[in-house]
């Protein structure tokens, strides 16, 4: 176990910040404007990376948590700083051109979290997220400073009602759906979009915000049950609290996120994001971590982990409970404690408590007697959920979610778009018909540019029962609230002249989930003929910070990252 600090000396008796002398009367002028007293100046200073923001429902209620771990941090013996970083809101986006700006998002907060800790040089950070692409730019800041660090997840939304019935924001996705396909009329509708969000807290599902809580927790850099705790409950001011007290004990110890994050933490958190049948942008993220953290983590570790990892909850979006279920019945202590118990959890790995995966896990609850949320015995499917699929089509591979799934092959003719607009016109035109895969392509990290998820393509076809009968493939994203036959993630993508660009109208592909394969009937002749007469389009962005990613994003095979 490699346990570092930044000098020698006790860590309760000066900051690295502030040091005596002369030299430092300057930046201590400014820190007394802020209500620092003499005594201070001997203490660490924590940063609180807050993303509260008014534009999201994931994200409303944070400003409090924030306060909870800067009364944390004080009560620890250190100084709490409490600053901001951006959020954009997915679900809102969703199906529009601000759609294009989510996952750039998550290098923007990745890159201003560096920025402020960097040049207040301070001691250590505590980070709070709500929305899908804060957690992981929260961990990608995290990784690139290496101090001591926790995140805190704002928690997960509770349940809507209509009718005696849960709901949460894919609800209403569907219910487009379903209303184009005359299942429900406007009023219906109208009532689901109403009720499908009920308050503060991310999506309910294990879409890609609890997805992504639940891999951190995991991974060990989250107090163990933080990641299923609702917003709104009393437990999660207590995890922002508790999250304060933490950061400083890891200065005291000299735990650092490279001594938590190592390979080993990464298999756990993909691990947890397979039993659940999480988000596939989880795999885009744990990369993008990893690779911050110089992790040799690649898509073939993911599929390794898959084939030994059974799909053991009954979770939305395929699925028909959401977190706060999955949290009343233990959280993801006590999923966790049952894959340890199964050997598929590396037990010795560090954690942010200071103590070993394994050690917590001695003190967490065991699942509750109820196997209707989890159940190990009786899985969904024998091995995870998130496949990786090579071929023709995607030689650097695209992922495939078959949780929920009674198909897993299809091989049909390709309906190509150009724009998930287009494709979607074509849906609720029913255009689209059983056997067709529709293909949306220059969607990818450059092409988009920023790889926009494609919710409302996926969601309308199961709202209109298409979801196992027709394929959606794109080099695009797809929310961790899509399902049914999707593929996404396609690379090399198309902006960039992988074969997707190469695709014509009618020509037969073949996705085989089974298999692992994604190809489609064109001879080598023919692929080269075309490629010879193809060019790349004009980037869609030409200044700003979409086209500054444009330039600068990698593969999504390597997590889409800048740096």
């Amino acid at each position: 176990m490699n346990r570092e600090s930044n000098n020698q000396q006790d860590l309760r008796i000066k900051s690295k910040v502030i040091s005596e002398g002369v030299s430092r009367t300057p930046n201590r002028s400014y820190l007394r404007a802020l209500g620092f007293e003499d005594d201070d100046f001997n203490n660490p200073m924590i940063g609180v990376a807050s993303t509260w923001s008014e534009v999201t429902p994931c994200n409303v209620h944070i400003d409090g948590l924030a306060r909870a771990a800067k009364r944390g941090v004080s009560e620890a013996g250190a100084n709490p700083l409490i600053f901001n970083t951006i959020t954009v809101s997915d679900g809102i986006s969703m199906g529009t051109d601000g759609m294009r700006f989510s996952l750039p998002s998550r290098e923007l907060i990745a890159d201003s979290i560096e920025s402020v800790v960097s040049a207040e040089n301070l001691d250590g950070v505590v980070a709070i997220g709500g929305c899908d692409k804060n957690m992981p730019g929260c961990m990608i800041g995290i990784a690139r400073l290496n101090l001591p660090a926790v995140f805190v997840y704002g928690g997960t939304v509770l349940p809507g009602k209509l009718d005696g019935k849960d709901l949460d924001a894919v609800s209403a996705f569907e219910g487009v759906g379903q209303y184009n396909n005359g299942e429900i009329d406007k009023a219906a509708l109208h009532k689901v979009e109403c009720n499908a969000c009920p308050g503060a807290g991310a999506c309910g599902g294990m879409f890609t915000a609890n997805t992504m809580s639940s891999a951190i927790e995991a991974m060990g850099m989250s107090l163990p049950g933080s990641a299923s705790h609702p917003a709104v409950s009393a437990d999660k001011a207590k995890d922002s609290r508790a999250a304060g007290k933490a950061v400083y004990h890891l200065l005291e110890q000299g735990i650092y996120p490279k001594d938590i994050m190592t390979k080993e933490a990464f298999e756990n958190a993909i691990t947890v994001a397979m039993a659940l049948g999480g988000s596939t942008n989880a795999i885009l993220h744990l990369l993008a971590i990893a690779h911050t953290m110089e992790i040799d983590l690649t898509l073939d570790d993911f599929e390794e982990v898959r084939k030994r990892v059974p799909h053991i909850a009954d979770l939305r979006p395929s699925g028909k409970y959401v977190m706060s279920h999955l949290n009343d019945v233990g959280g993801i202590p006590a999923v966790m404690k049952l894959l340890h118990k199964h050997g598929l959890i590396h037990g010795e790995c560090l954690t942010v408590t200071g103590k070993t995966v394994a050690e917590n896990l001695a003190d967490a609850p065991d699942l509750s007697d109820n196997k209707e949320i989890i159940n190990f015995e009786q899985p969904k499917h024998p091995t995870g959920p998130l496949v990786i699929l090579k071929g023709n089509l995607a030689p650097e591979g695209a992922v495939a979610k078959i949780s929920g799934l009674s198909v897993t092959y299809i091989q049909g003719p390709a309906k190509v778009f150009d724009t998930e607009n287009d494709a979607t016109h074509a849906i609720l035109n029913d255009q689209i018909k059983p056997g067709d895969i529709v293909v949306i392509r220059y969607a990818g990290p450059k092409g988009g540019p920023g790889m926009p998820e494609m919710l409302s393509a996926s969601s309308i076809l199961v709202g209109k029962g298409l979801g196992e009968s027709v394929g959606l493939l794109t080099d695009g994203r797809f929310s961790g609230g899509s399902h049914g036959l999707v593929i996404g993630h396609a690379a090399p993508e198309a902006q960039v002249g992988g074969p997707m660009a190469l695709l014509e109208e009618n020509d037969i592909i073949t996705i085989d989930a089974e298999k692992r394969e994604i190809s489609f009937d064109v001879s080598d002749s023919e692929l080269a003929e075309r490629k010879a007469k193809w060019q790349a389009p004009k980037l869609k962005a030409t200044h700003g910070t979409l086209y500054k990613y444009a330039k600068l994003v990698s593969s999504a095979s390597k997590g889409a990252i800048t740096d």
